[in-house]
Parts: structure tokens; sequence; C-alpha cells
């Protein structure tokens, strides 16, 4: 009775702000409109009087100064690293990499330490408006089940890398971990699964073979950095013969699964390969300035139609899990790298971050925008403080004005995560305390 049309329908949720931004259609503001939430699912987009008339909400939550987006999407990401958070600062990638990150990473990691870290990931991307991570780190089980705990989204990547490390000793036992972690979860409503082979030069011939042939067969995306700096081309033009994408080419997995990350060092038709296999790039910005890796060229992939997407990085480099600066960022850089001040604008930027985010991990029937039978990944922006007045322009302003600390609210699947800035089901404080007693465990061992 309560769905005939002379009563109003039933309903879990209804968002109601100033303004709603879908992302599809592109470049589109919704003004005093209202999104009604049924269990996960959106079930309508409306003008807010309608919304009242036609819906009876069991809750509804009213943000009349706020922007209702997708939530942010960061498409890379290496989340227990947020306990090495200022470990090893201003250095070149390689150095970083094999004389600091590394060396502290073997002391230290474990399930312990990736579910620490995890968590500590988790409240930070909720407080800045970010409801999926595409994830790239070892003991992908131990982050699926933190992931999961939190309701958070992700796609969890299976390290493959042709080490030793604390997850796996040989080639076999990274493919088999692999193998069980996509067995364990490839039904979940959350967490999704991915290859996640480190990079060209440390991945050999066969075991990139291995992994296109699994992805193939279980339709898993590959998920790896490369062409990040000059010194990995060079490398790999004496070692192979060849730019490391053409290795890849040459390997089977230039193609609609790969999430090649950085970008940095690209010829046009290495653009134009990578549009026409459709490759999804993901632009890590303030990563690769700190590290000085070089400048991906973002507009001109987005312009020969090639699925852009951002990531932060991790906090080993970056040194935050922050979208909005980082799509800042992004849009600015953007505009210097192409000599081009209308290059990445506000839209096109937002578009990347959410649902060039989700087609990138292979989500985007599901979340990045705001349409009718999506999941409810929802984030409330105020825009109400002074540093966002006066208000224009909703998208510029998203872009280029807002912090991280206006994002009110946040739910995932409908779920609320975020209420008024305070963490839902979360201890803030033993967060805290946690991430401190990780830097004197880290202290003694550089000691």
């Amino acid at each position: 009775m309560s769905d005939s049309p002379h009563l109003p329908e039933a309903c879990d949720l209804l968002i109601e702000a100033g303004y709603v931004v879908p992302i599809e259609p592109h470049a589109v503001v919704l003004e005093d409109h209202a999104v009604a939430v049924r269990g996960s699912e959106i079930i309508a987009i409306l003008p807010r009087a309608e919304a009242r008339a036609r819906f009876r909400a069991a809750q509804v939550v009213s943000r009349p100064e706020a922007a209702l987006m997708p939530g942010l999407v960061n498409a890379h990401t290496h989340n227990p690293m947020t306990l090495l958070r200022g470990v090893a600062d201003d250095l070149p990638l390689m150095t970083w990499l094999q004389q600091h990150i590394w060396p502290v990473e073997a002391a230290v990691i474990g399930p312990e330490f990736v579910a620490d870290g995890t968590t500590l990931a988790i409240a930070e991307m909720l407080r800045g408006g970010t409801t999926c991570a595409n994830e790239n780190y070892f003991f992908g089980d131990v982050q699926a089940a933190i992931y999961k705990k939190h309701g958070f989204r992700a796609l969890v990547g299976a390290v493959i890398i042709d080490f030793p490390t604390a997850w796996a000793k040989t080639d076999d036992e990274y493919f088999a971990k692999a193998g069980e972690l996509h067995d364990q979860w490839r039904t979940d409503p959350l967490i999704g699964t991915a290859f996640a082979p480190h990079a060209p030069y440390t991945v050999n011939d066969a075991n990139f073979e291995r992994v296109r042939m699994l992805s193939d067969q279980l339709d898993m995306q590959v998920h790896l950095h490369t062409h990040e700096t000059a010194q990995e081309i060079n490398d790999s033009i004496k070692l192979h013969g060849q730019r490391p994408l053409a290795r890849l080419d040459r390997l089977g997995l230039v193609n609609d699964r790969l999430i090649a990350v950085h970008m940095t060092q690209l010829t046009d038709a290495e653009i134009h390969l990578c549009a026409e296999r459709g490759v999804s790039v993901v632009h890590c910005p303030e990563s690769n300035l700190k590290l000085a890796s070089g400048f991906c060229p973002a507009c001109a992939l987005q312009r020969a139609g090639v699925n852009l997407a951002i990531g932060t990085d991790g906090c080993a480099s970056n040194n935050d899990l922050d979208m909005f600066s980082e799509n800042r960022t992004a849009a600015i850089l953007a505009k210097a790298v192409a000599d081009d001040a209308t290059a990445l604008d506000a839209a096109t930027t937002l578009r990347a971050s959410t649902l060039g985010g989700a087609r990138a991990l292979g989500f985007g029937e599901r979340i990045g925008s705001i349409e009718v039978g999506k999941q409810a990944d929802l984030v409330c922006v105020d825009l109400s403080a002074l540093e966002t007045q006066p208000l224009h322009n909703v998208l510029s302003q998203l872009v280029y004005a807002t912090g991280r600390q206006q994002v009110s609210d946040v739910w995932i699947a409908g779920k609320p995560k975020l209420v008024q800035r305070e963490l839902v089901g979360m201890d803030l404080p033993g967060i805290i305390a946690n991430a401190r007693q990780w830097r004197e465990r880290i202290r003694h061992i550089r000691a």
C-alpha cells in the first residue's frame, strides 16, 4: 500500500543539498535537489520539493549550503604506508625506495603493521571525502578484511614482485596467494581484487605473462607503476631493448584491464596506444612532483580519449591522502604542462577523481557518479565557509578553493561513515595513539 500512486514511497535516506554534482551528465550542477536512497542504492535524484512530496524517508539529512557529490576514488594507494609518513623525504625515487623505505618495511612489515596502517588510512580518507581506494601493498588478505570491517570500498591488489618479502618467498607463492585473495573476495559487494605486479623493473617477463594469462581468465584488473621516471625508461632500453610500455605490449598487458600508474614519460604514440587499447592512467601529481619523477601529460591523455584517474600514491611519498588537494594540483599542473589554461578544467578534474577512478578499477557501473541504480557512495561538502565565499561556480570552488576539512558527511553503500565531521564506528583517539606507538617502534629500528 505504501508504494501506491496516492501515498509517499518509502526510502531509507533522503539527502537534501543546495547543490547536487552528479558528474554524469558532465559539468552539471543541480540546485536545491535531493537524492533518495533505499538500502545501498540511489533510487531518485529530483528537486527538493518534489522529493518531500514523493518520499517518506526514515531519515532526512538537510544540507542547504553544501554540495553533494559522489565519493572520491583514490585510484592509487599504498595505505599501510600511512605509518611511514615522513620517514624519508626530499629524496629521488630510487634512493628513497632502496635506501630508506624498503629497509624500514623489511623490519616492520607484517599483518599488524598492515592492519593498523590501513585503519589509519581509512579514517583519514573518510574525513577527506574519499570512499574508495585502489590498494597496492603486501598482505592483501589483511587489507581486505580491514576495509570490509569498516565498510570501506576498495580494490585490493595482490602484489607480484621478483624477490622474497614477508608476504611471499617464491613466484609460485605470490601467485597462489593472489588466487586465494581473489577466491575469498570475488563476490563481495565492497571489496574487489586485482593483480598488482610492482613495476617493469621488478617483474620479469615470465611473471608478467603469467599475470596476463590469469587476468584474462579471471577478468581481473592489472595495477602497476610504469613509465614513472626517465631512469626507468633508460634502464628498460638497456636491459630489454625497448621502452616499458612496448615491453608490456609485447607481453599482452596493454589492454582495458591495465591500470597504469604515474606515466610521466610518454610519447605521442604511447598516448594513442593507451587510448586505442582502453588503458586507464592514474595521475599522481603530488607524489611525482615531490620525488621529481616527471610530469604526466594528463591533458594530452584525456584529450586523446584515455580514461584518466587521480591518486595520491602512498603517505611515504605524498605525504597525505587528501584528494581535494590532489585535484587542485592535478588541474593546475596540467595547465602548465600543456601550456594551456583550459587544460583539465574543474569539471574534467572532478570526473577523473570520481567516475574516471571508478572505471579504472572496474567499478564504473556501481560508483563514481550520482545516478539511479548506482551505489550510494556520497559526500557532502560544506561550501558556507569563509574560504569558499562568495560562491560563483560550484565546480570551480570544489577544485580550486575547497579543503578536505569542509567535508561534513560521508556515506558508503548508503551507510553513514562521517556525520557532521564525526567518524562513525571508528575510535579516533585510539587510532592516533596507535600511530604514535608505531612511530616509537620505527624510531628504535632506525636508531
